[in-house]
């Protein structure tokens, strides 16, 4: 018995992607929103299976992972920090926190550059783009070709952001299902009728977004603060990074109101002091990430105050 178990955001496709064009097999899928990275909680009860976990949080899933590791082999590949690794012989994992590295990328090592196109697509959706460009030159694309890769990946991660999976224009497995038929991102690119319909509201969500101003912005850094609308989900992540590279010296946040007294809150450090991100969140209950993107799935209405002081001194320093 095989089980995928892969983050719904660009990363976490791709990087399944590629495994699996290098190595075919038919496997039970779970996955979820990004947020969503508490994914072995939903295998708990799995026995002699093969299961393959990508871009989650070892850390995140350690108790789930421990117990699986008594009936089950786990291949864990990943660049979220891990915590302590467990010392089993069922466990081989991947794990690379550098800040210019994304899972696919890792799987790109481990399968020698087989399916790297997919790589780049990846970079590109996790906000790498110096680490996609790099690749895609190894490939030999020209400028038109990878920015057509660029915005697969931003699409792709665009379609991961949501509170559940009705926010999204399609659920993980099913965007997973149309990329799995194309060993050429290029050619999903100008062919998939599933990627018409993300640009389309790719472009309507971000007009939206785009006309917001800031709750804070100052000498270290910009904050936005969002209504709590399916626009404002979806676009949480590709938001942030937009803004992150206008800005490269500056830190950024964003938090959109989960209309339940909370924030979801997503944090970019600066491009070009890719650190501190997932320090900052980790201060806070529901918070994680890394060095240089994180997020609080669930911020405290009475604790945003708090948050936003911490910004403001954090990235100051």
């Amino acid at each position: 018995m095989y089980i995928d178990v892969f983050n719904g955001d660009a990363d976490g496709i791709c990087s399944l992607h590629q495994l699996r064009l290098a190595e075919p097999r038919t496997a039970t899928l779970v996955t979820g929103v990004k947020r969503d990275i508490r994914l072995l909680q939903k295998v708990s009860n799995a026995k002699n299976a093969e299961l393959t976990v990508l871009d989650i949080s070892m850390e995140s899933n350690k108790s789930d992972l421990t117990a699986l590791l008594g009936n089950n082999t786990v291949l864990y590949i990943d660049h979220h920090y891990p915590g302590s690794i467990p010392d089993s012989p069922n466990l081989t994992a991947h794990i690379d926190v550098a800040p210019d590295v994304c899972t696919a990328i890792i799987v790109d090592r481990l399968l020698k550059g087989r399916y790297r196109a997919w790589a780049v697509v990846a970079g590109f959706g996790d906000n790498l783009h110096d680490a996609a460009r790099s690749l895609a030159m190894t490939l030999g694309l020209t400028e038109d070709q990878a920015n057509c890769l660029r915005e697969l990946g931003e699409l792709i991660n665009y379609n991961g952001y949501g509170k559940t999976v009705a926010d999204l224009h399609f659920s993980p497995e099913t965007l997973y299902d149309a990329v799995r038929h194309y060993e050429d991102p290029l050619e999903f690119y100008f062919h998939s009728e599933t990627l018409s319909e993300l640009q389309d509201g790719f472009h309507s969500d971000m007009q939206i977004a785009r006309n917001q101003d800031p709750l804070w912005e100052g000498s270290v850094g910009r904050i936005f603060k969002f209504t709590g609308e399916p626009w404002s989900r979806r676009v949480a992540g590709v938001f942030s990074n937009e803004k992150a590279r206008e800005l490269p010296d500056h830190a950024h946040a964003l938090l959109v109101d989960n209309n339940d007294k909370t924030f979801m809150v997503s944090v970019r450090a600066p491009l070009n002091k890719r650190t501190g991100a997932d320090v900052l969140c980790r201060a806070f209950p529901t918070g994680g990430g890394r060095a240089a993107a994180a997020g609080i799935n669930a911020l405290p209405e009475e604790q945003l105050d708090i948050f936003v002081n911490d910004f403001k001194s954090f990235f100051s320093k």
